[in-house]
């Protein structure tokens, strides 16, 4: 396996499918027993869908990761790739990145003037920000930023090993 490598994250992706599958058939055994479907989480189903919540981040940051790098770096300067179309989907991003964030300034004048907002409103509107100015970030270190990478000799190395 190489440094930087695509198997990790497949089988994390994997692990968290298998467990989010555990989960529904926890689900559907519940409901067997009882005769009709639970209204809530059992706390076996909790537990397997965090777990296969942790081992999907885990995975999409892999492959982020992956699709970033490289498979491994080899020391010198590397150019990025010109790329207009990257310029393209941050300029829309960026523009719906300004929108998102006059809803989100719109919604707290409403709420603070009117009566109050849904939580889970302002939640995942200020998580769509977070992740569209992620997403304007991920490409413009792909596409706009050069890789420099430095080795040095292991004689001289801070770490023992």
């Amino acid at each position: 396996m190489y440094k930087n490598d695509s198997v990790l994250p497949f089988f994390g992706l994997l692990l968290a499918v298998a467990l989010w599958y555990m989960a529904y058939l926890d689900g559907q055994h519940l409901a067997a027993l009882a005769g009709h479907t639970p209204e809530d989480l059992s706390v076996g189903q909790i537990g397997l869908i965090t777990f296969g919540a942790v081992f999907f981040i885990y995975g999409v940051m892999g492959y982020v990761s992956y699709w970033l790098e490289g498979e491994e770096l080899r020391p010198g300067r590397h150019e990025s790739p010109a790329s207009i179309g990257a310029g393209v989907v941050i300029a829309i991003l960026t523009i719906i990145l300004v929108a998102l964030s006059g809803v989100l300034v719109q919604t707290i004048i409403y709420w603070s003037a009117e009566a109050p907002v849904s939580y889970g409103f302002a939640g995942r509107l200020a998580g769509y920000i977070l992740l569209d100015m992620a997403a304007i970030l991920v490409i413009y270190k792909k596409y706009f930023v050069a890789e420099v990478v430095i080795t040095e000799d292991d004689h001289h190395a801070e770490v023992p090993w």
